[in-house]
């Protein structure tokens, strides 16, 4: 099984089929995931210091902070879907 990552923003990647969420950071209920896994020691800050626009949510717990949009995310973490169906479909074509 292939694993897909998808770039969060400066560098840094994370695997598609481990991702459960992409939020604003801005409601009380996320800023109270976000310190909470702070205080597990699960939070891995991707921000390099700029405002957090992103929290993502991973499925072994850990929680993300981007500096990316999570629209922004989302279409990179689709675009790599369309790819991949793209790639298979001319693979299929290669093989007929």
């Amino acid at each position: 099984m292939d694993t897909k990552l998808v770039n969060i923003g400066f560098g840094n990647l994370v695997a598609a089929n481990r991702l459960i969420a992409i939020v604003s950071p801005e409601s009380a209920p996320i800023k109270r995931i976000v310190q909470e896994s702070r205080d597990d020691d699960r939070l891995i800050d991707a921000t390099y210091g700029r405002r957090t626009r992103a929290v993502i949510i991973m499925d072994s717990g850990h929680v993300i902070l981007s500096a990316i949009q999570p629209d922004t995310i989302a279409h990179r973490f689709q675009g790599d879907e369309e790819k991949d169906k793209s790639k298979k479909a001319k693979e299929i074509e290669a093989e007929q």
